[in-house]
């Protein structure tokens, strides 16, 4: 079972709050992401190795892209270390740079919610399955922003729509913030404060 919001992923996710996340010709800010344990935490891909969570067990710092439900693509930072696969997945972010281009992908949709929900965050920066590894610490193409230099207030709850560890309160983000997602319950979680 994963460890409290004191955890080492944890501590790393709360650390990309504030950050910027530049795509392809769009960067976000991030306000809202969600920690993942890894081989510790059976709502985390790498919990069963599979050729999709392979690159979880990788390098830190590495962009892990895939599809969710068909047809959306979330983007997660790999935290490491290597051996224990973890990953943030990011959710939500306000539009920092390229924000006619984010419209564009997003037609219709209001500014603060341009980048609200890991799907809509991805096709606001244009992510796809080509920037699957992507080295985030390079200093072009799709990459992580220096940490703020002001310290951002930091809000905990459970993650959004996992059935499984679905108390754990891996789920962050900037406090007050507008861009911040709505909360959902997985109804294939057990009813809070209960083991499945």
């Amino acid at each position: 079972m994963p460890a409290g919001p004191d955890g080492e992923v944890a501590v790393r996710a709360r650390g990309l709050l504030g950050r910027v996340l530049h795509g392809h010709g769009v960067a976000v800010r991030i306000t809202e992401v969600e920690a993942y344990g890894g081989v510790d935490d059976p709502a985390s891909h790498a919990f069963t190795r599979t050729a999709r969570s392979e690159i979880m067990y990788g390098p830190p710092w590495r962009l892990y892209v895939y599809r969710s439900y068909g047809m959306h693509f979330c983007a997660n930072v790999v935290t490491g270390p290597t051996n224990r696969a973890a990953a943030v997945l990011i959710r939500a972010g306000e539009v920092a740079e390229g924000l006619e281009t984010a419209r564009s992908r997003r037609p219709g949709v209001k500014d603060v919610a341009l980048a609200r929900g890991p799907g809509n965050l991805a096709r606001a920066l244009g992510l796809t399955l080509d920037d699957l590894g992507a080295d985030l610490l390079v200093s072009e193409g799709v990459r992580l922003g220096e940490p703020p230099s002001d310290p951002v207030q930091v809000t905990a709850g459970p993650r959004v729509g996992v059935s499984k560890a679905a108390d754990v309160p891996w789920r962050f983000w900037v406090t007050g913030d507008p861009t911040v997602s709505a909360y959902r319950r997985s109804p294939r979680a057990p009813a809070a404060g209960t083991t499945a």
